[in-house]
């Protein structure tokens, strides 16, 4: 008998399975002569014995995960490895001048079999019961899978909401994912059920699972109905209380995104009821609008799979193992009496950006700027380097929502390396050479209203072939500049003045008249141009991180010339948001003629501008506020906000 699994092996895939550093060990010590003897069992163990005595056992099945080795090396070894090398160089060898004569041509190769083989009895086996049992949640939940079917030249894939899944030989022997712990067994199941999902077409692309989205957010949408109806005053302790029930009862339903936009709901009430400084009206009015949208879009048949607009197809929280992340740059904010920063990091082997949220009290008399902020630690590293480096962890977890929490304490080794090109080694989905090609990628999302719930969903590496400093505007205290990608069209950089970072202007000025080669930032569309918010600026000398440099503000910039026209439009949009937003905060009960007088001027101004939908929607609701009738009211409030929440997105 033969190992068919062990010849099937490459070497990224034994890279995958262990690391490139062992693999170009044990391939070294093969060459220099150094080949351990083989002996492959009546029952498929092989064994290799070392020429420095250690003896290396790869049982028939379980992988390099069940492989043992005499040389005390904890986990995976260069004599494991090199068993594997060994052997493969064994098989190669030709079996004799006799065999090479008779040797007939070499058979057709046969088609690849696909995970969709394995049975759940297999994986039971294999992985355990508790692994089934907690795949099956998320499959009740429902999820779905972007998957790649195996060939000559690919393993299988399938890319999960939570983790990435390859089988780099058939079978589960060798399975690699980023997930560790209970969550990468449940991954593995999950991925074979995705795999069998789709094998009677090979779909790209298939929905697991799922139940009845609409009665699960039946509870959810009365009370929304209720603090619409109440308003910010009016939501009592009772009331915000049923809300963190029902939140709770949302995420043990896996409906993530739901139970996320319920716990900012019950945040921005709380945040009100302290009269603190942080509570937004237009917030608030979003939220209630962002519920009952992803109702209606789970709820329809046509539109993107309800797992998708619910979040249950994503994992609570994902351990991962040996990870490496590159630095996307941070952003420095102000929440009430709070300083908030985000750090940014890519994973390349799963093409997400993943977000780290920190905030500190302001203390009293003292400004905590992002540039004291760069020379604290996370996890033991500099919030600086963290920014602007490669790091390699082995203690992190990744959340439902892209957060990304870095381990601490003896045994969580985070090490931070210099960036150096890493941005060039991102995969397509972060990095973009052509901007037209982008902003339709950008133009053909849904809404955010039904987007997931995501850290940094929008934040890209652009590279940069030329870029033109327009200068500073002191009237909108902004910097602005026009880079063009090597693949064709041009973005508007755009960096505000922001008190908690005022080194960011001038540091970034100097950054753009630098030839930069790369730009990481937030972007999105305005009037059809696309718009990147840097986070962080790559030039010939390393990365600049704006809101971390140093400087008071007292810097000369270079004069911009007129600032942007006033758009009637965006006028139009932006009065409609703030009468919405103050019909939420009153409450619709509360709501009297002034406010009456307020929807029917939008209505008015969206009319003047040609928006009709949105001028009749708000038309119809005016009529509402002057009935009895609650339910009307709350559909017209909800109708009229969510056509000009999307609108607004769409400028």
């Amino acid at each position: 008998m033969s190992r068919s699994d062990l010849l099937a092996l490459t070497a990224d895939a034994l890279a995958a399975l262990a690391n490139r550093g062992l693999v170009k060990r044990a391939a070294k010590d093969l060459d220099a002569g150094t080949a351990p003897v083989l002996e492959l069992d009546g029952d498929g163990a092989l064994t290799a014995v070392f020429p420095d005595g250690a003896t290396a056992v790869l049982p028939a099945s379980g992988g390099l995960d069940t492989a043992t080795c005499t040389c005390g090396a904890p986990g995976k070894c260069r004599h494991r490895v090199g068993a594997v090398l060994a052997y493969q160089r064994q098989a190669a060898e030709p079996a004799g001048t006799e065999a090479a004569e008779t040797e007939s041509a070499p058979p057709e190769p046969e088609a690849a079999a696909t995970p969709a083989a394995i049975t759940d009895d297999q994986l039971r086996d294999v992985l355990g019961p508790h692994a089934l049992k907690a795949a099956e949640q998320t499959r009740r939940a429902g999820y779905t899978a972007r998957l790649t079917w195996p060939g000559p030249d690919r393993p299988a894939v399938a890319e999960l909401p939570a983790a990435t899944v390859s089988f780099l030989v058939p079978g589960l022997g060798y399975v690699h994912t980023d997930a560790t712990g209970p969550a990468r067994a449940a991954a593995i199941v999950l991925a074979v059920w995705a795999f069998r999902e789709g094998e009677a077409d090979q779909s790209p692309t298939v929905s697991v699972g799922g139940a009845d989205s609409e009665a699960g957010l039946a509870e959810a949408l009365r009370l929304t109905e209720q603090v619409l109806l109440d308003g910010a005053d009016g939501a009592d302790a009772v009331l915000r209380a049923a809300l963190q029930r029902e939140a709770k009862a949302l995420a043990r339903r896996r409906a993530h995104w739901p139970a996320g936009a319920m716990g900012d709901l019950i945040d921005q009430l709380q945040r009100y009821e302290d009269r603190s400084a942080a509570y937004d009206p237009q917030r608030l009015a979003a939220l209630l609008t962002e519920i009952p949208a992803r109702a209606r879009a789970a709820a329809h048949p046509g539109g993107a799979p309800a797992a998708q607009v619910l979040g249950s197809e994503e994992a609570d929280a994902t351990p991962l193992t040996l990870v490496r992340l590159t630095g996307l740059g941070a952003r420095i904010g102000t929440d009430g009496d709070r300083r908030t920063l985000e750090l940014y990091f890519a994973q390349p082997e799963t093409g997400m950006v993943l977000a780290i949220q920190r905030d500190w009290p302001l203390p009293e008399g003292e400004a905590l700027t992002g540039a004291e902020l760069a020379g604290r630690r996370l996890a033991g590293c500099k919030i600086g380097a963290l920014a602007g480096g490669n790091t390699v962890t082995e203690a992190a977890t990744r959340t439902a929502a892209r957060a990304l929490k870095l381990g601490t304490g003896r045994l969580a080794k985070t090490q931070v390396l210099p960036l150096g090109l890493a941005w060039n080694d991102l995969p397509a989905s972060l990095r973009a050479t052509d901007l037209d090609a982008l902003a339709a990628e950008l133009a053909d999302r849904p809404p955010s209203l039904v987007r997931p719930r995501v850290a940094a969903e929008s934040l890209r590496v652009i590279a940069v072939e030329s870029c033109e400093l327009l200068g500073y505007d002191p009237a909108s205290q902004r910097l602005e500049a026009i880079v063009t990608a090597p693949g064709g069209g041009t973005a508007r950089l755009r960096i505000e003045h922001r008190a908690a970072a005022p080194g960011a202007l001038e540091a970034a000025e100097r950054a753009l008249a630098d030839r930069p080669l790369a730009v990481a930032g937030h972007l999105h569309r305005h009037r059809g141009e696309l718009i990147v918010e840097p986070t962080a600026i790559l030039t010939a000398e390393g990365p600049v991180v704006p809101d971390l440099a140093p400087g008071d503000d007292a810097g000369e910039l270079a004069a911009g010339g007129d600032g942007p026209a006033s758009d009637p439009v965006s006028a139009a949009i932006d009065g409609a948001i703030t009468a919405c937003a103050d019909l939420a905060h009153q409450g619709l009960r509360r709501s009297r003629e002034p406010s009456r007088a307020r929807v029917e001027a939008a209505a008015a101004e969206l009319q003047r501008v040609g928006l009709q939908r949105a001028a009749n929607d708000f038309v119809q609701l005016s009529k509402a506020l002057g009935e009895d009738d609650e339910s009307a009211k709350c559909a017209a409030w909800t109708a009229a906000a969510v056509r000009t929440a999307v609108t607004a997105e769409l400028r």
